[in-house]
């Protein structure tokens, strides 16, 4: 049976993965008949209230706050072993940018979790697909960006720019439609870089997994 690592970042749209998009795309994958299996770097961060849309001073453990997610199923990225898998996907929400890299913080000079990078450059090397959502593929963008590979990032925002500083092409995208670059295997789609509607994200998160497992 085909099998798809998830990198998770936490569990919530402002401090860690955003939670529609994990759910939907683990949805995707195993009404596919596919099994899947969460990951999560260790290590704190900073919690976000998310009514008031702002830190609380309160700091979690990432692995632990992933788990929420996917009911305890969850391994710490440092076992990830790319010829375990068909494949990599890694949902959005802020964490993607402020738990697996510090874009959030510095843009396009970002920095990626070593543990995060290493996972994608193996299963990139390894000729494996790649999918990411919302804004996770500016990890793909610093990570591979020597490649020039194609992904999305929705429409021409500034994350947009800045993955086209670090050697990608950008595709605009509606929040349901898909980025594939054949040529590298990396499948992107915008998510709630765009999307208003919970259902824009379902639908997008099950486009990019049947076109994942095209490649």
């Amino acid at each position: 049976m085909k099998k798809i690592a998830v990198i998770l970042a936490g569990c919530g749209n402002r401090d860690g993965s955003e939670t529609h998009e994990t759910l939907s795309v683990l949805l995707a994958i195993d009404k596919r008949g596919i099994e899947y299996q969460c990951f999560a770097p260790n290590g704190e961060f900073d919690v976000f209230n998310h009514i008031e849309g702002k830190a609380n001073g309160e700091k979690r453990t990432i692995l632990l706050e992933a788990s929420r997610l996917c009911r305890g199923n969850i391994k710490p990225l440092s076992m990830y072993k790319n010829e375990d898998y068909d494949a990599l996907i890694i949902p959005g929400g802020m964490g993607a940018a402020q738990n697996l890299s510090n874009y959030a913080f510095v843009g396009k000079d970002i920095t990626v979790n070593q543990e995060v990078e290493k996972a994608i450059l193996e299963t990139y090397s390894a000729n494996k697909p790649i999918g990411a959502l919302c804004i996770a593929p500016m990890l793909l963008a610093k990570v591979l960006g020597d490649e020039n590979p194609t992904l999305t990032l929705g429409n021409d925002c500034p994350a947009a720019q800045d993955a086209i500083f670090l050697g990608c092409n950008h595709q605009i995208c509606k929040s349901n439609e898909v980025a594939v670059d054949v040529k590298h295997k990396i499948v992107t789609t915008p998510a709630y870089m765009v999307a208003t509607h919970i259902s824009e994200i379902f639908e997008g998160s099950d486009n990019l997994v049947e076109e994942l497992c095209k490649l």
